[in-house]
């Protein structure tokens, strides 16, 4: 029996449709189902954390091939659903949950403790809801030490800015973020045909393996040296962070420290990479 198959089983059984408040579009392609296990490289010693199961396509693909599965789901439907679906398999825990109010470091904590396990590797695979993309990996990536990697589905257009070249229109804070907490790559394009309801646009698996590979010396100054050059992206970066009021800096103390940092006055926010953006927040007394 395929996913395919199994899906239709199951809406049936349980009655479901998709709920679009929770921006659910089944995923049913066995082949792209097998391609994000292969893409997130998980392995029998690793602790996987799928966000928003659903119907548990994926999750079975998860659950036959980790050593755990940490799966939290908002929506109460699915709930029944998926302990109906694996209620023969004993290697997972499922939280009916927002993910954006889960500690999951100490859910991770709490895992290894109650089983009396470890893991070689804890690890992210999840088909996220598109409306909700950018907060759950700014969240994943900046709050959780526990995580390795993360391997998600995402609308394609938000792939390619997490992966964007300066000087693009898709180039922005994203980006940068992304860039400064791990190394990024698309693994595979997903037609919208292998979902249902087929969603209106094009998906893409994309793998963060978070790195650090930059230091700076103070976060909090450097995040919201991004968050402000990019909010009037038009304009020159001097007077984006001066009208922002970037730092309580003054615009001459803004313009002095470009020039100590041998940048154009003239310089938007677009033409800098990531280290750049490293230089001038590290270049603040």
């Amino acid at each position: 029996m395929n996913t395919l198959s199994k899906t239709r089983s199951i809406m049936s059984k349980f009655n479901i449709v998709a709920n679009k408040r929770y921006g659910q579009n089944f995923l049913i392609d066995d082949n792209i189902l097998q391609g994000i296990v292969s893409a997130a490289d998980i392995t029998d010693e690793d602790l996987v954390i799928e966000i928003g199961p659903g119907l548990g396509n994926l999750t079975e693909y998860i659950l036959n091939t980790a050593k755990y599965g940490l799966l939290v789901e908002i929506d109460p439907k699915m709930i029944a659903v998926l302990e109906d679906r694996f209620k023969d398999k004993t290697n997972y825990t499922l939280l009916n949950e927002d993910i954006l109010k889960v500690d999951i470091d100490n859910l991770v904590e709490k895992i290894k403790t109650e089983n009396n396990i470890d893991f070689k590797s804890v690890k992210v695979v999840a088909n996220l809801p598109y409306y909700i993309t950018t907060p759950i990996i700014f969240q994943l990536l900046e709050d959780s030490n526990c995580i390795e990697s993360i391997t998600v589905m995402v609308q394609k257009e938000v792939a390619e800015r997490m992966t964007a070249d300066s000087h693009s229109k898709e180039y922005g804070i994203l980006t940068i973020m992304v860039d400064y907490f791990s190394n990024a790559n698309i693994d595979i394009i997903v037609p919208n045909s292998s979902f249902i309801p087929e969603p209106g646009v094009t998906s893409a698996v994309i793998t963060l393996k978070k790195n650090r590979k930059y230091k700076v010396n103070n976060e909090k100054v450097f995040f919201e040296l991004v968050h402000k050059a990019f909010a009037q992206r038009r304009k020159k970066m001097t007077n984006s962070l001066s009208s922002n009021n970037f730092n309580n800096m003054s615009k001459q103390e803004i313009e002095e420290l470009f020039t100590n940092c041998n940048l154009k006055l003239t310089t938007r926010a677009e033409e800098l990479e990531t280290i750049d953006f490293i230089n001038i927040a590290n270049s603040i007394k």
